[in-house]
């Protein structure tokens, strides 16, 4: 079997070091970069099967260093920052990451969250048993096996999250999904402060859709959320 490894780039050498330690325990091979220019460059030269990286690092931040991973990896990137604000989380799940943790941090916590992306990234690349379906609603085309979307023909870009949650929703056209329901489901974890990680989403999930915030995905206050048919 193949031995996950794991990308840290964190500027700081006793969190790095720490971070490492624990995932080693697990059994993941690591990688450390110390900016994150080192980081994208160890993305190019090696099968990087996760990434967490620190937000605030020289020659390139994790904002940035993320932009890059994006457009040649679709790895769970998890961030880690000592910036607590929701802004700051929002910018980060935007830009393309997958989680967002704050410093300090429970070591075991970020192993568990790392597990989680994991197991989740491995269920999306494992092969369909039939051949999936492309669906085509309201205007748009989601194709699961390109993940891809377009509306009206033209091409939007989603993170891999907002992928997700768009094409569970449009799989299942009025029915709606409890908060919980879509991060237990897509997260692969226990629901913790997960409300907000799922309102984030489908928040930039609408800008990019555009036109009426209700058009494609409805709130359905008190419930959950639903794709318009």
């Amino acid at each position: 079997m193949k031995q996950i490894t794991i990308l840290i780039a964190d500027d700081d050498e006793e969190i790095a070091d720490l971070v490492a330690m624990h995932l080693e325990k697990e059994g993941y091979r690591i990688i450390k970069a110390a900016d994150g220019r080192a980081a994208v460059q160890a993305v190019q030269s090696h099968s990087i099967d996760l990434a967490i990286l620190d937000v605030m690092m020289p020659k390139l931040d994790g904002l940035e260093a993320t932009r890059l991973i994006r457009e040649q990896a679709r790895m769970p990137i998890i961030f880690l920052s000592a910036k607590t604000s929701d802004m700051d989380k929002i910018t980060g799940l935007v830009i393309g990451a997958d989680d967002y943790m704050t410093k300090p941090f429970n070591p075991m916590e970020l192993v568990a969250r790392v597990k989680a992306q994991l197991r989740r990234s491995m269920q999306l690349s494992q092969p369909a048993a039939e051949a999936s379906s492309v669906i085509e609603l309201a205007g748009l085309t989601i194709d699961p096996d390109k993940r891809s979307v377009a509306r009206y023909g033209q091409p939007i870009e989603l993170t891999p999250k907002e992928f997700d949650i768009l094409y569970l929703l449009a799989s299942h056209p009025n029915k709606v999904f409890s908060a919980d329901h879509l991060f237990r489901q897509l997260w692969g974890e226990a629901y913790y402060e997960g409300g907000n990680t799922v309102m984030v989403h489908i928040r930039t999930l609408r800008k990019k859709l555009g036109e009426d915030k209700d058009k494609w995905i409805k709130t359905i206050w008190g419930v959950g959320y639903t794709f318009n048919a």
